[in-house]
């Protein structure tokens, strides 16, 4: 019992007064869990291939509904045709987080027919204003946070090559759009996360980073993962959104539990780290 008491406290760290007093759901002025929606293109509709949003879901076990909105291939156009579907503005529940990523297929270059899915940079920033705009309508508590484009390495993408010869993007259309979307977000007083500069820190990004030159690998959505909770975790929202902090559902103790080796009481698992050695913001 003293063990799991340790690990737990050296775990959540100052969290861990908060923690123990375990909040009824009811204080986040719902009903049920909250909700925390991923909308994006491929980079969000591939995160639980072994990645960022898999991770999410893991980490807010018991404590929020990771809901997967991710549609590969689409620009901030087709976002546009759905957002009302996807974020009714008379929905019984309204999420308390929507994390928004798209910009690397409106950063492609245009094609001579008309067709594909490159978006003007400016028009891009235009669509992403209105989902902006959308999503803070929803309600009061509905927290927004922004991916900008992360980089692509080009040498893996040497397939991706166009009729003409000339690839279809580049690494620095993507440094472009995703300085757009910083500087929109800045404007507008949203949390947004630099992508295109957290995974180009790495020394060795191009070798680690992607699946396929574009797509995030374990290593790659490791370091999303870390950006967002950051983001979560110094936001001065009310209530936190911060995983250490938020209440477990049902985390109360039980008799009923696993007897401690003392064999007088019960150790509760409801916030025991799993695996213990791995370390999350």
């Amino acid at each position: 019992m003293r063990f799991f008491h340790r690990s737990i406290q050296s775990y959540y760290g100052e969290g861990w007064g908060a923690i123990k007093k375990v909040l009824p759901l009811h204080s986040w002025g719902a009903t049920m869990r909250p909700k925390f929606v991923l909308f994006g293109s491929s980079i969000v509709q591939y995160s639980y291939y072994e990645g960022w949003g898999a991770t999410l879901s893991h980490l807010y076990a018991r404590k929020a509904d990771i809901v997967l909105r991710g549609y590969a291939a689409w620009n901030s156009r087709h976002a546009l045709q759905v957002l009302d579907r996807i974020f009714p503005k008379n929905a019984a529940e309204q999420p308390a987080l929507v994390i928004v990523y798209f910009g690397g297929n409106d950063s492609f270059r245009p094609h001579p027919s008309g067709l594909g899915p490159h978006v003007p940079l400016e028009e891009y920033i235009e669509n992403m204003r209105k989902i902006a705009i959308h999503i803070m309508s929803l309600s009061q508590k509905t927290r927004i946070i922004f991916l900008s484009n992360p980089p692509i390495n080009e040498a893996q993408m040497k397939h991706h090559i166009n009729e003409f010869g000339q690839p279809i993007r580049t690494n620095e259309d993507c440094g472009i759009y995703s300085d757009a979307c910083l500087d929109m977000c800045r404007e507008m007083n949203i949390k947004v996360i630099d992508m295109w500069s957290a995974i180009q820190k790495r020394d060795d990004w191009r070798d680690v980073c992607f699946i396929d030159g574009v797509h995030l690998s374990n290593e790659g959505s490791e370091i999303v993962t870390k950006e967002i909770l950051n983001v979560i975790k110094e936001a001065e929202w009310e209530p936190s959104l911060y995983w250490k902090l938020m209440p477990t559902e049902f985390g109360e103790d039980s008799p009923y539990d696993i007897v401690s080796l003392d064999g007088k009481t019960t150790v509760n698992y409801s916030n025991v780290p799993f695996p213990e050695d791995v370390d999350w913001p």
